[in-house]
């Protein structure tokens, strides 16, 4: 397969600038729009026009026969297209890989020591450690109890068998259960899952990742080729818990120095929020005895 350089398939910057052309509709440019449209979004003509470049440079771009794209149009497309500044970022990344490497059998990840000393200082919060294919390298026992009680406490230490929270998303009933507005959940860890494998082309185990869920669920297939882009270090989830109920408790990512992609994921709730009280009923059974 052709690349544009480094190791990125050309097809995957040619995908992005299309789908993002054509979830733009014209009237969002300021293009008049007459007539029957044959395309969903803007033509290439019409983008190239936006961002000041020729319609056949445009088309050899989107097309992965362009390797030399300047910052200065990627700038332009990006304007056009009206791309947020996560988008822009992978937008560039695509269209700079970094130099090819030869790929190793991938290596199995560990949380860092302070990730773990700031886990266990949260004996309150709901908190996990997770790597950056979305393996659980660790968690505390509130964050095991919101979000996978069903599994055994000890799972992450097994790097073998680790809970991927992608892989739980989709392929298990009981975490598919788990999320009241499973859909809108979905798009969101498939959206940011393509931020983080623009930003780690070599990652073979990221890539297999991929592979599998495209294989065994349609659902994630779907959104993937849709390739939309999104990356989101803080917001709501909406769960119905099987032991207390429905509760939103909000999230927040904490990115971890020197640590390749590591985060540590907390969940809190206002205080004297039905949240809070079912979050102090769940603390209470997932106590140890």
């Amino acid at each position: 397969m052709s690349t544009v350089t480094g190791t990125v398939p050309a097809s995957e910057l040619g995908e992005f600038l299309r789908t993002r052309r054509d979830a733009l509709l014209p009237e969002e440019s300021g293009i008049a729009s007459h007539g029957v449209r044959r395309v969903p979004g803007l033509r290439r003509e019409e983008l190239a026009q936006l961002a000041g470049v020729s319609v056949a440079y445009y088309t050899r771009l989107e097309q992965g026969q362009s390797i030399a794209a300047s910052d200065s149009i990627l700038d332009a497309l990006a304007r056009a297209l009206r791309l947020r500044d996560d988008e822009r970022t992978h937008l560039f990344e695509l269209a700079r890989p970094r130099p090819a490497r030869r790929r190793r059998p991938p290596r199995p990840e560990h949380a860092t020591a302070g990730g773990l000393q700031l886990l266990d200082a949260m004996t309150d919060v709901p908190a996990l450690i997770l790597g950056r294919r979305n393996d659980v390298l660790a968690w505390n026992r509130l964050g095991h109890a919101l979000l996978a009680g069903h599994l055994s406490f000890d799972a992450p230490q097994d790097p073998a068998q680790r809970p991927n929270v992608i892989r739980m998303l989709f392929l298990d009933r009981h975490t598919r259960e788990l999320y009241r507005n499973w859909d809108d959940e979905a798009a969101l860890v498939v959206a940011s899952l393509r931020f983080v494998a623009a930003h780690y082309p070599d990652d073979r185990a990221l890539a297999e990742l991929v592979g599998e869920l495209s294989m065994n669920s349609p659902e994630f297939a779907a959104l993937w080729a849709k390739h939309v882009v999104k990356l989101c270090s803080s917001g709501t989830k909406h769960l119905h818990h099987p032991e207390v109920g429905d509760l939103d408790p909000h999230y927040q990512a904490l990115h971890l120095p020197d640590a390749e992609g590591q985060r540590l994921l907390a969940h809190t709730a206002p205080a004297g929020s039905g949240s809070a009280s079912a979050l102090r009923l769940l603390a209470g059974a997932s106590s140890p005895a």
